[in-house]
């Protein structure tokens, strides 16, 4: 039983790398439409999300509360998917700031949930502000994996240009030989 449990482990780990190493050696620049939409949609969440809490019938300390949130929810799913993505590339990280992220992240959603169930809002003001929440995460995570796509792949490429410049020049043949050659 201990045996199959052991290999069973194994082999899961054994994928989980196979699908790492494949997933970063075939890592493709995120083009260009992709960066754009990535953007707008990050602006469009935060802009629309700011815009309703400008003109919310609230007091301005619960205004206050729901731009601490979104603060929040921003800084900790970037700081969760840059986490995630420096295991995946085999960077160091830590157990702790791991599981302060993901904390982190679900408090977020958490605390906006809980002050929209008490906020004294039109259901369909509690949802534009649940959508526009929630699309400014997952646009803050699409937009930092584009920017670190794009210097991952930038930094590949420098890297080859210069084992490439490094070279040696080839040899230059002799205009005799290539006529003997090519007779």
């Amino acid at each position: 039983m201990i045996f199959r449990r052991t290999h069973l482990f194994s082999s899961v780990v054994k994928t989980y790398s196979q699908f790492r190493s494949d997933t970063m050696s075939t890592l493709q620049q995120p083009t260009k439409a992709f960066r754009i939409a990535s953007i707008a949609a990050l602006l469009t969440g935060v802009i629309a999300y700011f815009i309703g809490l400008y003109n919310a019938p609230m007091a301005l300390n619960e205004k206050g509360y729901y731009f601490t949130i979104m603060l929040f929810g921003l800084f900790s799913v970037v700081s969760l998917q840059k986490t995630v993505r420096d295991k995946m590339e085999g960077v160091p990280t830590t157990k702790a700031y791991f599981l302060a992220s993901c904390v982190a992240t679900v408090s977020s959603i958490a605390l906006l949930i809980i002050g929209l169930m008490n906020a004294e809002l039109l259901l369909s003001e509690k949802g534009f502000f649940g959508m526009a929440f929630i699309l400014s995460l997952f646009a803050a995570i699409t937009v930092q994996k584009n920017v670190r796509d794009k210097e991952i792949l930038s930094k590949r490429k420098e890297d080859n240009d210069h084992a490439a410049m490094d070279m040696p020049p080839p040899d230059v043949i002799d205009t005799a030989d290539t006529r003997a050659v090519g007779a």
